[in-house]
């Protein structure tokens, strides 16, 4: 964004500092390992429609994350910003569903001749169904929040990761693979493939070429791969550490049969 905009809220003005989607295909990795846990996370119903989140300050300088239900008017804004344009990003009242206190993602921007976000006050929150204010993951544990995060970042920047790598020294393939908690991971896509899990928990977008980016996502595990390349897992279990998969005779065969019942973009 080239700066904040405003937007009423049903109390105070809202200076927007950003905003995501929340949606089966598209939602921030912190609030869950699929799209209905990521609602839950905001005491909202996974509808398949799916939400826009609106996160920004009040008058007071106030952390506040608006929930609204025109999905299309937060996904055009995130592209125009993406693209470097200006977007006046105000929902109307009508599209309002909650206003949560707290932001759930860490923010390094804040709204200009207004006080330093915090926390809003109790008498404020009780609004917001009297929960505890949002809060980013704590960038100093190791946990599923952090792990996903960490799966975020390879998908963001794969080409960077899969230098570091040498085939030769990836696991073996999915039928071989020698580590008891990749074994683990690798039963459990299978596992997708047979019986499709919630929405969300395997998801596809795009990639270089004729290839697609898969994120998966599990209990204790996270998996990023390309559908033309190797495999990346990260577990609760093992704090910080990446471990990659060759592709082998089997994981070409795995990775097709998850892009074709992942969760896509419209």
């Amino acid at each position: 964004m080239t700066g904040p905009d405003t937007a009423e809220d049903t109390e105070d003005a809202l200076f927007v500092l950003t905003a995501v989607l929340l949606t089966p295909a598209k939602f921030p990795s912190v609030l869950g390992d699929d799209y209905p846990q990521a609602c839950a996370a905001l005491g909202l119903e996974p509808y398949a429609e799916g939400y826009g989140l609106v996160l920004g300050q009040d008058g007071a300088g106030a952390r506040w994350t608006v929930v609204i239900d025109d999905v299309s008017l937060v996904a055009v804004a995130i592209a125009s910003w993406d693209c470097g344009m200006e977007y006046d990003l105000s929902p109307d009242e009508r599209t309002i569903v909650a206003g949560l206190p707290g932001w759930p993602l860490t923010l390094a921007v804040s709204a200009p001749g207004v006080p330093e976000p915090h926390d809003p006050p109790p008498d404020d929150m009780a609004d917001g169904g009297n929960r505890p204010p949002l809060t980013p993951p704590d960038s100093a544990r190791w946990g599923a929040a952090q792990r996903r995060l960490g799966a975020d970042e390879i998908a963001l920047q794969w080409a960077a990761w899969r230098e570091q790598i040498d085939d030769a020294e990836t696991f073996a393939a999915p039928g071989e693979a020698p580590h008891a908690g990749v074994r683990r991971v690798i039963e459990e896509l299978r596992g997708y493939v047979e019986t499709p899990p919630p929405p969300g928990r395997v998801r596809s977008t795009f990639a270089s070429g004729e290839a697609r980016t898969l994120r998966a996502d599990g209990p204790g595990w996270s998996v990023i791969a390309r559908t033309d390349d190797i495999a990346f897992v990260l577990l609760d279990d093992e704090p910080g550490e990446v471990l990659p998969i060759g592709r082998g005779p089997e994981l070409p065969g795995l990775l097709e049969a998850l892009d074709k019942m992942a969760v896509r973009p419209a």
